[in-house]
């Protein structure tokens, strides 16, 4: 096998997994935010920053590369046109949407958790001993 067919194959794998991307007006997507250290941008830095942040709607296509999107007032310092490499697209599921509920607290702010029910239950078995173990749900 000779060097240009072990580079013809390596190209065939990674072109099929490239995938153009392309928006429309109205979408959801994510931003990039920069993932080298001590490099402070769109306001987060840190080891636990995240990668991607927002949930920005695109306002308009720039000859399919780039895309102006609408950033919210704390980001207003920065331009508002990204390529397309620093967006992933939203997509929307039902998990995302989070039920309030209401929880009483103490005084002390602190409040009590009562089990309900248990859900499940079985037998840690170690060389010496068994540890039982519950799976209880609870009321908050």
């Amino acid at each position: 096998m000779g060097i240009r067919t072990a580079q013809d194959r390596k190209a065939s794998y990674a072109n099929t997994k490239s995938i153009p991307l392309q928006f429309q007006v109205g979408e959801k997507v994510f931003l990039k935010v920069s993932p080298f250290r001590r490099i402070s941008r769109f306001g987060l830095m840190g080891k636990l920053s995240p990668r991607f942040i927002g949930r920005f709607e695109i306002l308009e296509s720039i000859e399919d590369l780039a895309y102006r999107i609408a950033l919210p007032q704390y980001l207003s310092s920065i331009h508002d046109v990204f390529h397309v490499s620093l967006l992933r697209r939203y997509v929307a599921y039902e998990s995302h949407i989070l039920q309030p509920f209401k929880v009483q607290l103490d005084t002390d702010l602190t409040y009590a958790e009562r089990p309900l029910r248990i859900l499940d239950h079985k037998d840690k078995v170690l060389r010496n001993k068994i540890i039982p173990l519950v799976l209880v749900q609870r009321q908050h």
